[in-house]
């Protein structure tokens, strides 16, 4: 299929001062893999800041590439993947994380010599340990996740201020250097957000805690609510349940990508319970007391 146009579209440059980073701001093409939330965000935000001269959209949806193009978020679209990639410079991953390392090895295929791959998914490892050293010469992988995501999804939500003053995580890429990095770095550094390197590993260990089991907590409050006590609940429920709206196949695929550091981190979370319940089942006020203050120290240092 050939790409489709969606009108010229005029961009301004931001110029962004880095010290210590002589290296190209700018990406010619840039093609978005999956155009939903995330992705429609990336392509609204780079092309509102001036990063890249061209956005490319595919995904096997035509009406939601129809519909990204409409929003702004994309400038031509193809359901072909491989003509999508032809002439990127920049390749930004935004499916399913049980897709995304199976989509780079494929897109890779289709590739010019230099082109960078990088990603939305929130899982890492087992993304990293498929795409590995496969990539062809000259094609690069860095790894990353912009921690902005939302329980509404598709490009409808989608908002070129998603990722300011938002944290994205990089990690050490495949079939990279020094450049294909410091560049991934600088891309998302100018859609807003502040950049942190972490391994795969480590990034999966922490965020089974910080994202992956607070959804399954969130999950498990709103299953075991009865739908005739809703009109009964307050602030509290909703903030607490809010993201258990979110998408229960792409979550699904979450949670068996980081299947280990999910259970470790469940496994804290149960042994938390359990002290609440034998001090509830003692009637130990003070012990509660203390309980609940350990949990208040921890959020209370988060803000609001």
């Amino acid at each position: 299929m050939r790409l489709r146009t969606a009108g010229l579209v005029f961009l301004y440059f931001l110029h962004l001062n880095r010290p210590g980073h002589d290296l190209p701001m700018r990406f010619d093409q840039m093609t978005i893999v999956g155009v939903g939330l995330i992705g429609g965000s990336v392509g609204l935000a780079a092309k509102a800041r001036g990063a890249v001269d061209r956005v490319v959209g595919t995904a096997r949806d035509l009406a939601n590439l129809e519909l990204a193009a409409e929003l702004g978020a994309i400038d031509a679209w193809t359901t072909d993947l491989g003509e999508a990639v032809r002439d990127a410079a920049l390749i930004v991953v935004c499916t399913p994380v049980d897709r995304i390392a199976d989509v780079i090895l494929q897109a890779a295929l289709h590739c010019r010599v230099g082109a960078i791959f990088t990603d939305g998914g929130s899982t890492k490892k087992t993304i990293v340990d498929v795409v590995g050293d496969a990539l062809p010469r000259g094609v690069s992988f860095v790894p990353a996740h912009p921690l902005a995501g939302s329980e509404k999804n598709g490009v409808q939500n989608a908002r070129a201020d998603l990722f300011v003053n938002r944290t994205t995580i990089l990690c050490p890429g495949c079939g990279g250097d020094a450049e294909a990095f410091g560049r991934v770095e600088a891309f998302w550094q100018s859609l807003g957000s502040r950049v942190v390197v972490m391994t795969p590993d480590e990034h999966d260990r922490v965020l089974a805690s910080t994202s992956h089991l607070p959804h399954a907590v969130s999950a498990g409050l709103a299953a075991v609510t009865p739908m005739e006590w809703l009109p009964l609940t307050a602030g509290g429920f909703r903030d607490t349940t809010r993201i258990a709206g979110g998408d229960p196949t792409l979550w699904a695929a979450i949670f068996q990508a980081n299947r280990d550091s999910v259970l470790a981190a469940l496994g804290q979370f149960t042994n938390r319970l359990d002290e609440f319940r034998q001090l509830l089942e003692a009637g130990d006020g003070a012990g509660l007391v203390h309980w609940l203050g350990e949990a208040k120290k921890v959020r209370d240092a988060l803000g609001s």
